[in-house]
């Protein structure tokens, strides 16, 4: 099911997504890419686990859950917002996100010296009811880039999560569960359709 309000529960797992406004790039140079998730991580971080993803010129996906709020520390139990005082899961999160879009949309409108809004109004979400719909879902968001024909080769597509489950380096993502969901980096491999011996360091 997808809505803007479906409510962004602890220990769930969503699909979200979005894309310029009217289809618009939100994605104008290299470095874009790399602020994004810095972004992503400063404003989310402390909310949400990241399994996947892939950022295309003019959109993005995230395989994320929401963590559990009861090991969270007491100051991140609560988000301040104008005069309200945010205290359930969702609206914390979803402010979070809000804040996320308006600080990325801010440096890329100066970037660009353009006006207006950049996302489409309302990121989209879908909640995952099914375990084993995470896995098609890791190889649809890793195929994206091929799917929309950026590249002949998603597997060597420099803005998705794919190369990062292969790769020995350090990571933020959820690599280790990812990699679990599928039986192991070579399980992981097949089901892309990739050769299970390659090796990304």
């Amino acid at each position: 099911m997808e809505s803007l309000f479906i409510p962004l529960e602890e220990n769930q797992f969503y699909h979200i997504y979005n894309r310029g406004n009217n289809g618009s790039t939100i994605f104008f140079e290299e470095r874009n890419y790399s602020f994004f998730l810095k972004k992503l991580d400063e404003y989310l971080s402390d909310y949400l686990f990241i399994y996947a993803y892939c950022l295309l010129p003019n959109h993005f996906h995230l395989l994320v859950s929401v963590k559990s709020f009861t090991n969270l520390s007491d100051e991140k139990k609560y988000l301040k917002k104008g005069t309200q005082q945010l205290t359930a899961p969702s609206e914390i999160i979803s402010e979070c996100f809000r804040c996320f879009f308006l600080s990325y949309s801010k440096a890329i409108k100066q970037q660009e010296k353009r006006t207006g809004s950049l996302f489409e109004k309302n990121h989209k979400r879908i909640k995952i009811e099914a375990n084993n719909y995470l896995l098609s879902l890791v190889n649809y968001i890793h195929r994206n880039p091929e799917t929309h024909q950026l590249t002949n080769d998603y597997k060597i597509y420099p803005y998705s999560s794919f190369q990062s489950m292969l790769s020995h380096k350090p990571t933020k993502l959820r690599r280790e569960d990812v990699l679990e969901w599928f039986g192991g980096k070579e399980h992981f491999m097949l089901y892309h359709g990739g050769n299970p011996c390659l090796k990304i360091v």
